[in-house]
């Protein structure tokens, strides 16, 4: 592995695969991608086993075209709907064990940091809240402590879609689904409280209902986490199986509890403030 980025000579690009091709000439690898641009580039997603109208397939296609430079980029995941649209991204994936999501993410993260010392290397966190409020919890908690570089997105579908409707963390408190017929008995977990506690640089909460919010959010989380610390995006990803809610009504759905309960949160450390303050002062210079 070189340690710097490489450039395909011209009169040897026709030679490489067609996608890679495709994702350099007509796809994000090597430029920034605007939201306005969605559906005329090559993405790095662009087929999924995911459900019918599911907000969460909708949402990571939208943060993994919104990530700075995903050439430069490994996803972290573990068991859950959403590995199953990350898996086939034109990223590497690392599949983590249900628990330990953060604890390869850190490994992977202080890796590349000695490997490639002069190229930003992200390491991004993608999974649902079971495998990061319950499951993983720990290894989450311990990673924010100790100020690990590296940006954990939850993907809180409130249940365990992919497991048949158990309840989870992120369940509010007495919703009803398959299998917690009598339902929750204890209030959701303050995951947002929590990563204040543990002085996250970068804290945010938001639906899939506003694009242009995700794409800003998710490249603030991945460029904070790069220098100045751990980064947490929560986001509402609704189940449709699980609460029964029509395809083409998902979004409807996502407005209603934004409006209700999930109203757009952003927290940043005065830190990460002035870091994001300095690289936009760069980039119009």
């Amino acid at each position: 592995m070189a340690l710097r980025t490489l450039n395909v000579a011209p009169g040897f690009m026709r030679f490489m695969p067609k996608e890679y091709q495709d994702l350099v000439e007509k796809g994000p690898f090597g430029r920034q991608i605007k939201v306005t641009d969605l559906g005329t580039f090559k993405e790095v997603l662009e087929e999924h086993p995911m459900c019918e109208g599911c907000a969460m397939a909708f949402f990571i296609r939208l943060s993994l075209a919104a990530l700075p430079n995903p050439e430069h980029t490994v996803m972290v995941g573990t068991a859950g709907c959403g590995r199953l649209a990350i898996s086939q991204a034109a990223i590497p994936f690392v599949y983590g064990n249900y628990c330990d999501t953060n604890g390869v993410a850190t490994g992977l993260k202080r890796g590349l940091q000695i490997r490639f010392p002069g190229q930003h290397k992200d390491v991004v966190v993608m999974a649902g809240d079971g495998g990061l409020s319950d499951i993983g919890f720990s290894q989450v908690m311990h990673s924010w402590f100790r100020k690990e570089k590296f940006t954990t997105i939850m993907l809180d579908n409130e249940v365990y879609g992919n497991t048949g409707g158990q309840e989870s963390g992120m369940t509010r408190k007495g919703e009803v689904v398959k299998m917690a017929p009598l339902g929750k008995q204890f209030e959701k977990i303050d995951m947002l409280g929590l990563a204040q506690t543990s002085g996250v640089a970068y804290i945010a909460r938001l639906t899939p209902t506003n694009p242009s919010r995700v794409f800003s959010t998710i490249r603030k989380a991945v460029l904070i986490a790069r220098e100045v610390g751990p980064t947490y995006v929560q986001a509402y990803t609704s189940c449709n199986i699980e609460y029964s809610i029509a395809p083409e009504k998902v979004l409807d759905d996502a407005r209603q509890v934004e409006k209700e309960r999930y109203g757009f949160v952003e927290i940043m450390s005065d830190e990460a403030k002035a870091y994001l303050e300095r690289i936009d002062a760069e980039s119009k210079a």
